[in-house]
């Protein structure tokens, strides 16, 4: 006699991002009718992606399901992490929970985009559980380059998921306590389901050194350049970096300028938070520099990626407004160039050095990511059933599959997913069972998500190869043609020099001209496609490009 057994139902895991670029992290996480989201951040565009300001995240499937999304829980303040809510806010209108560091730097953004009076938003304190629908989230202390940094604890009908966020574990940090490990630990015991870790450092062996180590490198550096003046670009974000340029200066008794919009804006936050400490008298404002000799000045600024519009980068360049790089300053680059962005350093470093100032990189930076031992550590910990490696491109997440391997999941129970496919798991099996809509969506300017794949690709072509414009009147009813046809290149040839070029030109598009009127042709689509592939053919031979040919028929 067979026994009815009620099948548990899964939880579903869907990633919208985040696994194929460090950036643009959020995952849905679905059980019957109740869904929560997992960060909402925004990553920035490739060289390819000509003229786009950001992607953020498609959430077609959010929108589609509105009536189950219970909220966001965000894990840390960082830009790929919460970047894209301003964004999304606008169709998916659901309360948002996070950390009080999170929720100040957030609320800055709700500010500038006027969603404040329409967002809900409740800050949560570690330790703290929140329900939402079927769900039950914890919020775990974790260490990162960032304050108030959480893992998430999903008690879900199904059983326990852990995200991690982006995390390190730091035994001495700047500010705060350490890694919460014993509560990872405690629910290891009780049994987790499935593990989803952040995979960023997952290529380096060890572990990531101390965020308090760098510390001691700004002390000898400001030891070793007492007579100049010193400027340290970092990320606006980390909080804690700040905090260790600030000591130093108030050791060596410099007064502090912040500068970059981020930078002022984040270092209020956290100012009025409690998360800087500023010894009374130590920061100025800009306009105070002229006030002090250089010995006595440190400048903390934006721009050690080397964006063109960050402050370090127009100072480097000539074109900042209250800043001019004299010889004998000494600027430091708090961090590594993420990758893609090793050119436009390299750019700014040289700027600033042929200028005569001291450029310093080295040791003055430590990752805010977990290492191989310490991904090996929150798997001892938590011993889950599955390992899901996100927060990372497939090279990453694929060397973290390796070390989940070597601490024993095995390897069917490693799941390498693509941002939309829909996981399925529980305490019996995990398996892909679907694939939801989950390509960026592009913003350019004001425009979200009206430039597709079409424009840039036409963005691309006029780019590589310019465009030539023909221009043709013909009379109305006869279609002779009354004057033209003209020929207007941009990007193309340089017209003075290209006579020829052009008279044989416009031969051509008068021969295909006269072509279509001998077939009695009066169908102007077919006129300009003519048009274009005797003028693209007779091109493509004389200069071997392909430029794109607008012909505009105009009639009287």
């Amino acid at each position: 006699m067979k026994e009815n057994i009620t099948e548990v139902k899964g939880v579903k895991i869907i990633p919208l991002g985040g696994l194929e670029q460090i950036g643009m992290n959020i995952t849905a996480i679905e059980y019957e009718d109740s869904i929560i989201v997992v960060d909402c951040g925004l990553s920035f565009p490739d060289d390819d992606m000509l003229g786009i300001d950001l992607v953020i995240p498609d959430v077609t499937y959010l929108k589609d399901n509105i009536s189950k999304v219970k909220g966001f829980v965000i894990t840390h303040g960082h830009e790929d992490h919460i970047g894209a809510l301003p964004y999304v806010l606008r169709d998916v209108n659901v309360p948002i929970y996070a950390t009080k560091l999170t929720i100040g730097i957030l609320e800055n953004k709700l500010k500038e985009h006027n969603l404040l009076k329409t967002t809900k938003r409740k800050v949560i304190k570690y330790g703290q559980s929140i329900n939402l629908g079927c769900f039950r989230i914890e919020f775990i202390r974790t260490n990162h380059s960032i304050s108030d940094a959480s893992a998430l604890a999903i008690f879900t009908p199904a059983g326990t998921i852990i995200h991690t966020g982006d995390f390190k574990v730091d035994y001495t940090p700047v500010f705060g306590n350490t890694i919460d490990l014993q509560r990872f630990g405690e629910l290891g015991k009780k049994g987790v389901l499935a593990l989803m870790c952040d995979s960023t450092n997952a290529e380096r062996p060890g572990y990531t050194m101390s965020e308090r180590t760098v510390g001691k490198v700004f002390d000898n550096i400001f030891a070793e350049n007492l007579k100049n003046r010193i400027i340290v670009a970092t990320f606006a974000s980390n909080v804690d970096r700040v905090q260790q340029i600030i000591n130093s200066a108030a050791k060596y008794g410099r007064k502090v300028v912040v500068e970059g919009r981020s930078m002022v804006n984040i270092v209020a936050t956290a100012s009025e938070l409690g998360y800087i400490n500023m010894p009374d008298n130590t920061l100025i404002e800009i306009e105070q520099i002229k006030n002090y000799p250089d010995e006595q000045l440190v400048l903390i600024t934006t721009g050690s990626q080397g964006e063109s519009m960050a402050a370090l980068s127009r100072m480097a360049a000539s074109i900042h407004k209250k800043i001019t790089i004299k010889p004998g300053d000494t600027v430091i680059f708090s961090s590594t160039p993420i990758p893609g962005n090793e050119k436009a350093v390299s750019k700014v470093i040289n700027e600033l050095s042929m200028k005569g100032a001291k450029v310093i990189f080295q040791d003055t930076h430590v990752s805010g990511h977990a290492c191989q031992e310490e991904i090996k550590l929150m798997y001892a910990l938590t011993k889950p059933q599955y390992a899901i490696p996100v927060h990372g491109e497939y090279k990453h997440r694929m060397k973290h599959a390796e070390i989940a391997q070597s601490m024993n999941i095995p390897k069917e129970n490693i799941f390498m997913l693509s941002s939309g496919d829909v996981l399925e798991v529980s305490g019996e099996k995990g398996k892909v069972v679907g694939k939801v809509p989950a390509q960026g969506i592009f913003v350019d300017g004001l425009g979200v998500g009206d430039v597709g794949n079409i424009v840039l690709r036409d963005r691309q072509h006029l780019a590589e190869n310019g465009l030539l414009i023909v221009v043709v009147t013909l009379e109305k009813y006869s279609n002779q043609v009354l004057s033209g046809p003209d020929i207007v290149s941009r990007g193309f040839v340089y017209v003075r020099e290209s006579e020829n070029l052009m008279d044989e030109a416009r031969e051509v598009v008068v021969n295909a001209l006269d072509k279509c009127l001998s077939k009695n042709t009066s169908d102007w689509g077919k006129m300009k496609n003519e048009i274009k592939d005797s003028l693209g053919d007779f091109l493509w031979k004389k200069t071997k490009r392909n430029p794109m040919i607008l012909p505009i028929i105009m009639e009287v």
